[in-house]
């Protein structure tokens, strides 16, 4: 029996901005299919889905945008009968990504267009496409379109504990857990990170050396998030996760597996969110993971706007 084909995966976003106080969404014209549509393009190979997001609108708009919070994803069946699935986020587009753009007609996207919401709606040629400009509609309504977030990152496969002669905190990633942190170092770039927080144990710091070296971003060494520090009763995750929360800064903080749950639900503490199934669940990460939580900028005590974990590609 024929195994059923893997869908094709996509990413994109809605890319959006304010203009005279009011918001304004990019619509593409893509010329080789006539149709009108929201930027997004294929997953290639060696890539993860945020990052897709990322290369496809600046390769079909010029823009360089960083990632808000998902807006879900369409489904669909291609002409060839295999299924597509499309990851949006939103994107708001600042005035410097505006100006320093480049964009020219081609064969496969003929135009840009800045148009409201309402009009988008009329203009988009796909309904699934008008799904994911709802969905940003209703956020826009709740106030909660910007946001900021908290990554929480458990750090990549280290050495075992029994293979390793010397203290807990010095082991070393193996090298599938370098693999890994080289992975997902482009994913966490996406959201734009401001600060990096890492446990001062050997392995989350590799583990977060790639984005650090990818953004020009020094990594603080926090001991009160490391495993030695939970283990001891001497944790200090409420101080460090509210210091940024009261910052409203996008900071990736990488730890350990008991830690990475205490993180996440110290943010929904912190937000009034309730601690549900989903919160548990986004804390329970295998090495590698890592989980985004999106704060409202506007309404942060208003509980989170969104959750959305990934892992590296040797894990997906």
């Amino acid at each position: 029996m024929t195994a059923p084909a893997v869908p094709v995966l996509a990413a994109g976003a809605v890319c959006w901005r304010i203009v005279d106080g009011k918001v304004k969404i990019l619509l593409v014209h893509r010329g080789d299919r006539a149709d009108v549509s929201l930027p997004k393009g294929k997953l290639d190979p060696g890539e993860t889905l945020p990052e897709t997001a990322v290369r496809e609108i600046a390769e079909e708009t010029g823009l360089a945008v960083h990632l808000g919070a998902p807006l879900g994803t369409v489904n669909y069946v291609l002409p060839n009968g295999r299924d597509k699935v499309v990851y949006y986020w939103s994107a708001e587009v600042s005035a410097h990504a505006l100006l320093a753009a480049r964009f020219t007609a081609n064969d496969e996207i003929a135009a840009l267009e800045w148009t409201s919401i309402a009009k988008a709606r009329q203009k988009l040629s796909f309904p699934h496409d008008v799904d994911v400009i709802n969905r940003f509609a209703a956020r826009v309504e709740a106030g909660t379109a910007r946001t900021f977030a908290i990554i929480a990152v458990r750090h990549g496969k280290a050495v075992a504990p029994q293979s390793w002669d010397g203290p807990d905190a010095t082991r070393p990633l193996l090298t599938r857990g370098g693999d890994q942190a080289r992975s997902i170092a482009p994913a966490l770039a996406a959201f734009a990170p401001e600060r990096i927080v890492s446990s001062t144990a050997a392995r989350c710091i590799s583990t977060v050396t790639p984005l650090s070296v990818s953004t020009g971003l020094p990594i603080k060494q926090d001991s009160g998030i490391s495993q030695d520090a939970y283990e001891h009763g001497q944790a200090t995750i409420a101080d460090a996760v509210g210091k940024q929360l009261r910052k409203s800064r996008t900071t990736v903080f990488c730890s350990h597996g008991p830690v990475i749950p205490e993180i996440i639900e110290e943010v929904a503490r912190a937000t009034n969110t309730p601690i549900d199934r989903d919160i548990r669940a986004a804390g329970s990460l295998a090495t590698g993971e890592y989980t985004v939580l999106h704060v409202s900028l506007q309404t942060p005590l208003d509980g989170l706007v969104a959750i959305e974990t990934h892992g590296p590609i040797d894990d997906a």
